[in-house]
C-alpha cells in the first residue's frame, strides 16, 4: 500500500466503520482513486488502472463523459430539488419509454435495492398475495425481505440484524430449472417471480435456451407478475436491455444507473395497468431525490448518446476479442483461468478457487494496472478500444507470470 493510501485508510477507518461505506468494498479498503477519464482511473499516488470494474457496470459509455456531465452541470445550474415536479422529469420518462421499447410507464428512484421493493410490494398489492419467488445466486438489494447468501438454497438471512420473519414470503427456486419454477407456482398463491434475465451476481451465467420463455407462460398461467431486475442487464446487453436481447417481455422490471452514464439513478417500469396503480395513493412509492434535476438530466443526455451511436457491436467485438486473449494467456502461462459469461460482462477466475480465489487474482490483477470488481466479473464499456486492449493483454500476462511464478515457489496454490 502507498503511503497516500494508507494515511487516507488510517482517516478512514478512524470515522468510517471498516473504511469504506458499503460493504461490498470491505476486501479493497486499502484501494483510494482520484480520477477517471474513458476507460482509465487513477488512484490517489497517480497510478493509472485500466478499468473493468465499472463503478460495479453503469458506467457503460466510460467515466467522465463529457456531454453527459456537461448537460448534468447546465441543468442543476438553475437548481437542483424542488420538492416538486420540473419538466426534465416527464422528458426523462418519455425517452426512457421509447428506448426500453416495452414498457408504457416508469417511476424513478435512487438505487437498485430501492426500486426492486417498490416492484415487490406493487405485485404485491396488485395480486393480493405475498409469496414471492427468486432465483438462488440472484442479486436484488440489500433490504431486509430480499438480502440472501448468494450460495443459499434456502431463504434465511445473510446479515445479522435481518430479521427471519422478512423472508417468511420468499421461495427459492434453482437457476433454469423450470419444473422447480412450476412446481413454486403450483398452489397459486405467489404475487411475483424475480429474476436476473442473466445471473451476473453469481459467476455469468445465460438463461438456458427457452427458459425465460418458459417462465413467462408459467406465470401467465397463474396470475403471477414477472419482473426482470435488469440493474446489471439494462442497457447493457442493448440499448432495450434483456427484454429485446432474449424477446421475452416481463410485467415489471428494474433499472440501475446505466440509464444514466453512473449517475445516481434507478428506475422501475412496466405495464401501465400496473404501474397506474400508483397513481391513486394507496401504494406508496416515495423518495425526495426521486427524478431530481441530475438524475433526469443524466438519464436524458445518455440516452441520446446510445441511440444516436449504439455501442453494441463495438461492445460485442471487444470482449470477444478479449475474452479469446486472456484464455490464450492463461493457457501459455499455464495458469488455470475460468473465462464465462457474456462479451459485455464475463467472469475471470481461478480454477479451482483455493488460496484466496478471487481476492487473490483481483489483487494481482491490480498489482498489474487491472481494475475489476472483487468477485471477478469484468465488465466492457465503449471507451475500451484498441488501446485498452493492447495494454490489458500486457498487464494481464504480467500478472499471471507473477501467479505462476508463486505457484512454483510453493507461495500460491493454483492447481
Amino acid at each position: 500500500m502507498s503511503k497516500s493510501s494508507e494515511q487516507l485508510a488510517e482517516r478512514a477507518l478512524a470515522r468510517v466503520p471498516g473504511g469504506v461505506n458499503s460493504n461490498v468494498r470491505l476486501s479493497a479498503a486499502e484501494y483510494f482513486f482520484a480520477r477517471g477519464e474513458g476507460a482509465r482511473i487513477w488512484d490517489v499516488d497517480g497510478k493509472e488502472y485500466i478499468d473493468y470494474a465499472l463503478g460495479q457496470g453503469p458506467m457503460l459509455l466510460g467515466h467522465s463523459h463529457a456531454g453527459i456531465n456537461g448537460a448534468v452541470a447546465m441543468a442543476c445550474a438553475d437548481g437542483m430539488v424542488y420538492g416538486a415536479q420540473h419538466p426534465l422529469e416527464v422528458l426523462a420518462a418519455e425517452r426512457f419509454c421509447e428506448a426500453v421499447g416495452w414498457a408504457e410507464r416508469v417511476r424513478f428512484g435512487m438505487t437498485g435495492s430501492e426500486v426492486v421493493h417498490a416492484a415487490l410490494r406493487l405485485a404485491r398489492a396488485v395480486t393480493g398475495r405475498e409469496q414471492i419467488v427468486r432465483v438462488t445466486g440472484h442479486y436484488h438489494g440489500w433490504g431486509d425481505t430480499v438480502l440472501l447468501d448468494l450460495a443459499a438454497t434456502e431463504p434465511v438471512p445473510a446479515s445479522v440484524g435481518q430479521p427471519a420473519a422478512a423472508l417468511d414470503g420468499t421461495r427459492l427456486v434453482p437457476w433454469s430449472d423450470v419444473d422447480a419454477l412450476r412446481r413454486a407456482l403450483a398452489d397459486g398463491d405467489v404475487a411475483a417471480v424475480i429474476m436476473e434475465p442473466v445471473m451476473f451476481n453469481s459467476g455469468a451465467f445465460p438463461p438456458a435456451a427457452g427458459y425465460l420463455q418458459e417462465v413467462r407462460r408459467a406465470c401467465d398461467e397463474h396470475g403471477t407478475i414477472l419482473i426482470f431486475d435488469e440493474v446489471i442487464t439494462g442497457f447493457r446487453l442493448a440499448l432495450g436491455g434483456a427484454v429485446e436481447h432474449f424477446g421475452v417481455t416481463p410485467d415489471l422490471a428494474t433499472y440501475g444507473k446505466a440509464m444514466a452514464g453512473g449517475w445516481p439513478v434507478a428506475a422501475f417500469a412496466g405495464r401501465a395497468d400496473l404501474m397506474d396503480r400508483l397513481g391513486d395513493g394507496t401504494i406508496n412509492h416515495a423518495g425526495t431525490f426521486n427524478a431530481s434535476v441530475m438524475a433526469s438530466a443524466a438519464v436524458v443526455a445518455t440516452l441520446a448518446v446510445l441511440e444516436a451511436d449504439p455501442p453494441y457491436e463495438r461492445l460485442n467485438a471487444y470482449g470477444v476479442e478479449l475474452m479469446a486473449q486472456l484464455g490464450e494467456l492463461a493457457q501459455r502461462r499455464r495458469v488455470p483461468l475460468r473465462i464465462e459469461g457474456l462479451p459485455v460482462a464475463f467472469t475471470v477466475a481461478l480454477e479451482p478457487a483455493v488460496g484466496g480465489g478471487a481476492l487473490q487474482l483481483h489483487r494481482a490483477l491490480a498489482d498489474a494496472g487491472i481494475w475489476t470488481t472483487g468477485r471477478g466479473l469484468w465488465f466492457v464499456s465503449d471507451a475500451h478500444r484498441t488501446d485498452e486492449l493492447r495494454d490489458t493483454v500486457a498487464r494481464v500476462d504480467a500478472a499471471l507470470a507473477r501467479l505462476g511464478s508463486a505457484s512454483e515457489h510453493g507461495d500460491v496454490a493454483l492447481a
